[in-house]
């Protein structure tokens, strides 16, 4: 071919090479309508313009594929990731990238791929045994003073969890469980992270964090494939500190997600989570501080009226008024008390003369002076003369005086009866 002949006397642009390849793909009878089967992966729907980009992989390759709106439009069905499928469509270079890829005429389902299946089995087996219910979410503090991140050291995802702590929250200790995020250690890898968070024993001389955030970057099914696994979903389950799962893309889900206290979109969205922002926490500091100051200086100007009323108050410009009211008020009391003694004396000295008068008409005394006596004998006050015996001796009070008297008659008084 003449373009051979030159590329071997003139050095070609890459331009020039990716499209010589271009035409020998669209060329070739076979690439030009092929079918192949496998399994979707890395599954995207550009929504905006309706094209579908994915992967399309068996178990030991993967081709790139793309199907643009007009046919994506024409399916009975919606692809998504795990679905094995049997697509026709041409293979062809595109040169931008120098990348071959099948680009889509249609699609059939054949079924769902093994690790959609093992996927999903494993979703329902948690599910029903609660490690995805709403109940067990424990709420995220609103001030964390540490923030533990398990993810890998060197990715994209630490880059971005740091520059947004860092921005947000500076004021937060910020702890680092350098994971595998991608392989057959991978899972066994953030687990153990999870639970050395966890341990007491590792936080003796510093705080242990207070929130737990668990990311890595977006990929393919199979990058993130360590996410789906059961030890590790376990383990986030039993973690005594709330933790945050940022895995992958917005569109992508893992089990990791589902038994986490906290699903974020992107590792800078779970950092946006775990910590409250600065800027608006220094924003409600200002308008507390404000009204604070706004309702001191009002009481402040409520008792400086009270005050002045006070102060031009009558009694304040002129003690001696209210002295003279007390006063006035002393007097009044002394003057009651005063006539309500005197008063209290004549009755009183009236109902002693009474009480006097009754007493004395009543006294033995006047009854002796009417010319009555009183005897006594042994037994005191003798009231009959059968207490009296003949010989005895009796004591005689008359109204001047006593004398002493011997019994040497009794006679009795006769009764009207007898």
């Amino acid at each position: 071919m003449k373009m051979a002949y030159e590329a071997r006397n003139a050095a070609l642009t890459v331009t020039q090479l990716n499209n010589y390849v271009k035409t020998l793909f669209d060329t070739d009878d076979v690439l030009s309508a092929v079918s192949v089967c496998g399994e979707i992966s890395n599954f995207k729907n550009h929504y905006s313009t309706g094209h579908l980009y994915f992967s399309l992989k068996d178990n030991e390759s993967l081709i790139r594929c793309v199907m643009f709106a007009s046919s994506a439009a024409k399916l009975k069905f919606a692809p998504e990731n795990g679905m094995t499928v049997t697509l026709y469509g041409r293979v062809s270079v595109y040169p931008r990238d120098g990348a071959y890829q099948i680009y889509v005429s249609n699609m059939i389902p054949d079924g769902i791929g093994d690790q959609y299946i093992a996927f999903e089995l494993l979703k329902k087996k948690l599910e029903a045994e609660g490690l995805f219910d709403q109940s067990r979410k424990k709420p995220l503090p609103k001030f964390p003073s540490t923030v533990g991140v398990v993810t890998s050291s060197t990715g994209a995802a630490i880059r971005d969890i740091m520059n947004v702590l860092s921005r947000r929250y500076p004021v937060a200790s910020v702890l680092i469980y350098p994971a595998l995020v991608q392989g057959v250690s991978a899972a066994k890898s953030v687990a153990d992270g999870v639970r050395f968070f966890n341990d007491p024993k590792n936080f003796r001389e510093i705080p242990a964090p207070d929130v737990i955030i668990i990311g890595r970057g977006g990929g393919s099914g199979e990058d993130l494939s360590a996410f789906n696994d059961e030890g590790l979903a376990r383990a986030v389950a039993a973690s005594d500190i709330p933790i945050i799962s940022a895995v992958g893309h917005e569109t992508d889900f893992t089990i990791t997600d589902f038994v986490s206290d906290l699903r974020a979109p992107t590792p800078s969205a779970a950092a946006e989570l775990a910590v409250p922002d600065r800027a608006e926490l220094l924003r409600k500091l200002a308008n507390v501080t404000a009204r604070c100051t706004s309702i001191m200086s009002g009481r402040i100007e409520h008792f400086e009226k009270q005050l002045d009323t006070l102060a031009s108050a009558r009694v304040l410009r002129s003690p001696q008024t209210l002295l003279d009211i007390r006063l006035d008020t002393v007097s009044r009391f002394a003057e009651k008390l005063d006539n309500g003694y005197e008063k209290a004396i004549e009755a009183s000295s009236a109902k002693l003369a009474r009480t006097a008068s009754k007493l004395d008409a009543m006294s033995p005394l006047k009854v002796i002076s009417r010319g009555y006596a009183v005897v006594r004998g042994d037994g005191g006050v003798v009231s009959s003369v059968a207490e009296l015996t003949v010989g005895q001796e009796a004591d005689i009070t008359l109204s001047d005086g006593e004398a002493r008297a011997t019994i040497t008659q009794i006679t009795k008084k006769q009764t009207e009866i007898e």
